[in-house]
């Protein structure tokens, strides 16, 4: 077996060498040196069962040979010009997003990470109306520049001292912790009428645009009702305002659709996407409709944006999903998955709410009073992932596991977490 220094060895490293804002899951970490598929291998060797892939990024496998030979032969041919030369893989990316996107979406920039993408459609959406107000929800996560994280509304990743004014938050769609303290349905969606309040007394009256998470990841797997997003959008046409739909984490399959925003039946003005678009691989792009697009006329380029082999990886996602139904996968493993986690539920109070589309699934865990389970979580978690199982967690007060993973697993996959996270709650009972 290769040498490896070991977790050890790694977080020793990581001690020295890393700033330290960056943490890590789990009291005893392992080291991660392999991955096929749905699998992990660590540094020792033990195999575990990815529920996670990365934070919604694998969902075509690791090391899935139909894409990485692809990467691997264009590696081997031309790695990078800058997208100020001509290539022909970003072009034809672009041209296959226009497809699979909703409506009439049409007009790509890419960069590559997740806050770019969020900031390019910030800074689009600001070109467009000529506004530099913007509304955010609350407990949405958008990244970790300057504007992605005043936007930004989960305290412990608000760390800039100095946040950009402007950036009005309205009550997001929590139905489970509702932040107005009503009850779906009789609320009649009051959190989506408070942004036009919020628009009315806190903004100049005409906002850039209100960016969103579909699903809110980081939040909890925050799930809106089915109208919500519809109610958003006639809010923001009566002013003008644009709907930027975030689909960093949310995006192709994930939910059981291309992209998140369409179970909800609506389609937004800007879209942003990264993660499962490189499957690994970094890359990411804002999308919008000509109309807006075609506002963005003074020079802008990324130098490593759209590259021939993140384009590459790109294409090949798309071609992998398709052919190989992962949306389909995804709805029926989701389904099952979700079956069983309200059946554990029953059977164990600990977990208070569940909640999710296809494989994006959170399950939030609570006291008897309804506070949050955090510290029990965290034994929960570190139990599964002693015995061969990954899974992620979010939510405000950490309290909620987040089940996304690679959306290749099986029907026995999502059979042996649910037997195995039931054995972890006995102790809870």
């Amino acid at each position: 077996m290769e040498k490896y220094i070991g977790a050890q060895g790694v977080l020793d490293k990581k001690k020295k060498f890393i700033m330290p804002c960056l943490g890590h899951f789990y009291f005893n970490p392992p080291e991660f040196v392999r991955g096929q598929m749905q699998y992990l291998f660590d540094s020792i060797g033990k195999k575990y069962l990815d529920m996670y892939a990365g934070v919604s990024v694998i969902n075509c496998g690791h090391c899935n040979p139909a894409i990485t030979e692809k990467i691997i032969a264009q590696v081997q041919t031309l790695q990078h010009v800058c997208n100020i030369y001509l290539t022909e893989n970003f072009v034809n990316l672009a041209e296959k997003l226009a497809e699979v996107t909703p409506g009439d979406l049409q007009k790509s920039f890419f960069c590559s990470t997740g806050t770019e993408a969020n900031e390019g459609a910030l800074l689009l959406a600001s070109i467009y109306t000529g506004s530099s107000e913007f509304i955010a929800l609350q407990n949405g996560l958008h990244g970790r520049t300057k504007l992605t994280m005043s936007l930004t509304g989960i305290g412990m990743w608000r760390t800039d001292p100095n946040p950009v004014g402007g950036i009005h938050f309205a009550p997001n769609p929590y139905c489970y912790r509702c932040p107005l303290g009503k009850k779906f349905p009789e609320c009649d969606l009051d959190c989506a009428n408070k942004i036009e309040t919020l628009i009315q007394t806190a903004t100049s009256g005409k906002p850039a645009a209100l960016i969103a998470e579909p699903i809110q990841g980081n939040a909890g797997i925050v799930v809106p009702p089915k109208n919500y997003f519809k109610r958003v959008k006639e809010i923001l046409e009566k002013y003008g305002a644009l709907l930027i739909d975030d689909e960093v984490q949310t995006g192709f399959a994930r939910t059981g659709k291309m992209f998140a925003i369409e179970n909800f039946d609506i389609v937004p003005d800007i879209m942003s996407v990264a993660k499962a678009l490189g499957n690994g691989q970094p890359i990411s792009a804002f999308i919008s409709t000509a109309r807006i697009a075609d506002k963005y006329t003074r020079p802008g380029a990324s130098t490593l944006g759209g590259n021939p082999v993140s384009s590459t990886a790109g294409l090949a996602v798309l071609e992998y999903i398709a052919e190989n139904k992962l949306a389909e996968n995804a709805r029926a493993r989701g389904a099952q998955l979700k079956r069983g986690l309200e059946t554990l539920q029953k059977k164990y109070p600990i977990i208070g709410d569940v909640r999710g589309i296809g494989l994006m699934i959170g399950a939030e865990f609570v006291h008897a009073d309804k506070t949050p389970a955090a510290r029990e979580l965290d034994e929960i978690l570190e139990t599964l992932k002693d015995n061969g199982f990954i899974i992620g967690k979010g939510g405000v007060y950490r309290n909620v596991m987040a089940f996304q993973p690679p959306l290749v697993i099986t029907e026995k996959n999502v059979d042996d977490v649910l037997n195995a996270l039931d054995l972890a709650l006995k102790k809870f009972n």
